[in-house]
């Protein structure tokens, strides 16, 4: 069996040109440089981060390098997954997106070092049209608005100031007294802020004047980012 798989091996390995090895990783950059610009269009703000996405192009042309050493050898093939296997990575990632590009830019290095550009170029295709629609949702943000107080009067006036700027929809989720001091911690959504802005009214401002309120703010809550 061993002698099998070692004959079978030599007969299927085909010595790579230059010229090949250079086509197959200018068209892993070319689409590599695609999956950069979906990955910056679909990403904003503070979530985007340019390392990341270098890393993207990066790992397509060392997958592409890969594949143009293993080839069609098993024996190769092999060695090379005990090899990478003793790697190790530990870096979180925020974004479940980022696993869909991760997994994307390995794809399109596979294809590319087997020499299938059909499949590299209209897999990389569909995913950019469809990242670049799909790519703008964004979550639903929740916001925490914390109230202190010092004096124990101030509750009534703070309860009813909340029922009234956001038309009840703010969901009461912590309510503390304890010997002349009060914490209320109540949950928004965005769409509750933007209706009370569009509103013109500034409610922060409003609870910060009530009479022994000494401090108010406003946290948001996000898988990808606290603020």
């Amino acid at each position: 069996m061993k002698e099998f798989i070692m004959q079978y091996s030599q007969e299927v390995i085909q010595e790579l040109t230059v010229q090949q090895i250079v086509l197959n990783m200018v068209i892993a950059l070319a689409l590599g440089l695609v999956i950069y610009l979906s990955y910056r269009f679909s990403h904003s703000g503070a979530v985007y981060s340019a390392r990341f996405n270098v890393s993207l192009l990066m790992m397509t042309l060392v997958t592409t390098m890969i594949m143009n050493v293993i080839g069609n050898n098993i024996a190769l093939s092999l060695g090379m997954v005990g090899a990478l296997s003793i790697v190790r990575f530990r870096t979180a990632i925020k974004d479940a997106r980022d696993t869909a590009y991760i997994f994307w830019g390995i794809a399109v290095g596979i294809c590319c070092g087997v020499s299938y550009y059909a499949l590299a170029a209209i897999g990389t295709g569909m995913i950019f049209l469809v990242m670049l629609i799909m790519g703008s949702v964004k979550t639903n943000n929740r916001y925490l608005l914390i109230i202190h107080a010092d004096c124990e009067e101030a509750a009534k006036l703070i309860e009813e100031t909340i029922l009234l700027e956001y038309n009840g929809q703010a969901m009461l989720r912590v309510a503390n007294r304890s010997k002349g001091q009060l914490e209320y911690i109540y949950e928004l959504t965005t769409k509750t802020l933007d209706k009370n802005r569009k509103n013109g009214k500034n409610t922060i401002e409003l609870l910060s004047s009530i009479d022994g309120v000494y401090r108010v703010n406003l946290v948001c809550q996000n898988e990808e980012l606290s603020r």
